[in-house]
């Protein structure tokens, strides 16, 4: 599956020119406006095929198990003798927490919107708009730090691998860019059959583990005074062994590495084949499929978390976990060197870089997902953000700079990488929180809210232990919510209708006039009394010199959600106090009284003459409100926005003030 194989080529077609050919290029697929573009976060179209809920699995394993390649060094970094402790806590609250709340996730947000987008129901107008933002910016971090990361520590297991040529060596940010660069032209080439390469590079990964695994496990029962070395370690460094484990509970959020891929698993939902009786509003059968991928993963993931916690720190010298260390951020390719020779060795390492850098192209499609389902809706991007190409070109660059200003390290980046998981994981528990109590499930509300308590809890620990992780995603969420509010307002004139309709008594208003021009006042809906309008047709007869004889047709605007953007508008013909009124309801009034009047003009072959009173106040209060609340100064807005959107002065609207 993919929508960005080339159509036929016809050859005998003159070529485009160089600049044009090159725009065509990036901007190739701008029509997969509602989120069909390629990658996981894709929605298929009906004739596209779709997988099995365990090949969609393998599609986000890529990067929820390929944290097996560092997260066993990194809980043996952080949490010492005490890490198999600590990963119990972790699947704790993988199994009890984080896998609850994404089954939930699962049920209401079955398009792949994710946990995002049930608070930004649960929260309408700007207030709702600025959370998804800074939810972005969090999400940005995730998926940026997973691309960086991911390669950063395919760099190390190529670059420790005996085997490796020398010259490799402190080559780590060359290396890791040259990774990013393959990511980003896999994307620019188009994203083609990636369940099947995932299910490929999962099921040899996952099956050299169990080979390491289980050879380290028989180690560890043939060398009994190791794991009697490691239990002594315990008792002298923690005393009681309540404190022990209270010391575990203590440095677990160090280990949220390892709760990665629960919002990639929600998104690539579309993917899934549900059943023959699913429809898009009620798919049974796809929901059902997700909840078997996240449960699987989760204990997939569990198994191998508890064992290689153990094993490795049962088996490996605690100063090999060490910066520059050779288990440091590698602890399962040391034991598959150290117990299964340096060609089997080898193979691992492949297998682990294969995967690693697969997760990277999860966490690209699982942006390329994020941004043209939101910004470009809300106005906050321009319109080449729905394309793919050119959103993996800036992508690409912001991971080089990432690498770059990290110089590839994979423990400098865990905390931003694990405070992006974090933040997601806790808005998707107040989300399933919020929407249980508004179903007034008080067991589940009480559940969804202890869970989501943990989270906030491990989020903050995390903050204050790696505060580095917050400045980077502050950093994120600024340079969303800049840009955004930049091109909203560079936006603020164009077009924002998707759709207009004219219902039967719209057409039969305007069926009056049969040679035009088809004159409409504009109206405040906030003054309905027979007074109002009777003033209004006065003023307007008056000094815009109506045909005495005019019957009057109002077009009014009412503005529910300023902080939308694009709308599709529906034109209700109403009679109010004798008068007829054309109504709408829209988020911006001189935006959408040109969208009307096009549409007027293109459905009735008429050209429409729109009648305004200049408004009162100044200029750039005026301009501020139409901004932040859709009004303002209405008459010259309208002009502008008719002009930038019909070139044409002939076949322009009118625009009348008086």
């Amino acid at each position: 599956m993919t929508t960005l194989s080339r159509p036929p080529a016809d050859p005998s077609a003159p070529r485009p020119p160089r600049i044009a050919g090159l725009k065509n290029w990036l901007l190739f697929g701008l029509q997969d406006s509602k989120g069909t573009h390629q990658g996981p976060g894709g929605v298929p179209t009906a004739h596209e095929k779709k997988h099995s809920w365990w090949q969609v699995m393998c599609l986000t394993g890529v990067d929820y198990f390929s944290t097996l390649g560092y997260q066993p060094a990194i809980a043996a970094l952080a949490a010492g003798v005490i890490s198999p402790l600590a990963t119990l806590v972790l699947v704790a609250v993988t199994l009890l927490g984080a896998l609850p709340v994404y089954r939930r996730v699962a049920g209401e947000s079955h398009r792949g919107e994710g946990s995002i987008a049930m608070l930004e129901r649960l929260m309408p107008r700007w207030g709702g708009k600025l959370l998804v933002l800074v939810l972005l910016g969090f999400a940005a971090t995730d998926f940026m730090i997973t691309m960086t990361l991911s390669a950063a520590d395919a760099t190390a297991h190529l670059i420790q691998n005996p085997m490796a040529p020398s010259w490799l060596q402190g080559q780590d940010v060359p290396v890791t860019l040259f990774l990013l660069a393959m990511l980003g032209a896999v994307f620019l080439r188009g994203f083609k059959e990636a369940i099947g390469v995932a299910v490929l590079i999962v099921a040899v990964y996952l099956a050299l583990n169990v080979v390491v695994l289980s050879v380290s496990v028989f180690e560890v029962f043939t060398h009994p005074v190791a794991v009697d070395n490691w239990w002594q370690a315990i008792s002298t460094s923690h005393g009681n062994p309540l404190l022990a484990v209270g010391f575990a509970l203590l440095v677990f959020p160090k280990l949220a590495l390892g709760l990665s891929g629960f919002e990639t698993g929600v998104a690539v939902m579309p993917q899934i084949r549900g059943h023959a009786g699913d429809s898009e509003d009620h798919p049974a059968g796809r929901i059902a499929g997700t909840r078997k991928l996240l449960t699987t993963a989760a204990l997939i993931m569990s198994s191998f978390l508890i064992v290689s916690s153990f094993t490795t720190v049962v088996l490996i010298p605690e100063q090999e976990f060490q910066p520059g260390g050779e288990a440091n951020g590698r602890a399962l390719a040391f034991l598959a060197h150290e117990h299964l020779g340096a060609g089997f060795g080898t193979i691992y390492d492949i297998s682990t870089i294969a995967i690693l850098w697969f997760a990277g192209a999860s966490a690209m499609a699982g942006l390329l997902n994020l941004v043209p389902r939101y910004l470009p809706r809300y106005g906050m991007a321009p319109e080449w953000a729905r394309a793919v190409r050119p959103l993996v070109l800036v992508f690409a660059l912001v991971g080089f700079l990432i690498t770059w200003l990290f110089d590839a390290d994979v423990d400098a980046q865990g905390g931003a990488y694990a405070t992006g998981v974090l933040v997601l994981m806790t808005s998707a528990a107040v989300a399933v929180t919020l929407s249980a109590r508004r179903q007034r499930q008080r067991k589940r509300t009480a559940g969804f809210g202890a869970i989501a308590v943990v989270f906030i809890y491990t989020t903050v620990a995390n903050i204050i232990e790696r505060p580095e992780g917050i400045r980077i995603a502050s950093v994120f969420i600024l340079a969303i919510i800049v840009i955004s509010l930049l091109s909203r307002v560079g936006r603020s004139f164009e077009l924002h209708a998707t759709r207009v309709h004219l219902d039967s008594a719209a057409l039969e208003f305007m069926s009056d006039e049969l040679d035009g021009p088809l004159r409409l006042i504009a109206h405040e809906p906030l003054r309905m009394s027979a007074e109002a309008y009777q003033q209004k047709l006065a003023s307007a007869t008056e000094v815009s010199h109506l045909p005495l004889d005019y019957r009057a047709l109002f077009l009014e605007v009412v503005v529910d959600d300023s902080s939308d953007f694009e709308t599709e508008l529906l034109v209700r013909g109403i009679t109010r106090h004798g008068y007829r009124i054309l109504e709408v309801h829209g988020p911006v009034v001189p935006n959408t009284i040109a969208s009307v009047l096009l549409h007027i003009r293109d459905v009735t072959g008429l050209m429409p003459h729109i009648y305004f009173r200049w408004t009162e106040g100044n200029p750039v209060t005026n301009l501020l409100r139409f901004l932040a609340f859709g009004e303002g100064e209405i008459a010259p807005v309208t002009r502008e926005v008719l002009r930038e959107a019909e070139p044409d002065v002939t076949r322009r609207p009118w625009v009348h003030v008086g």
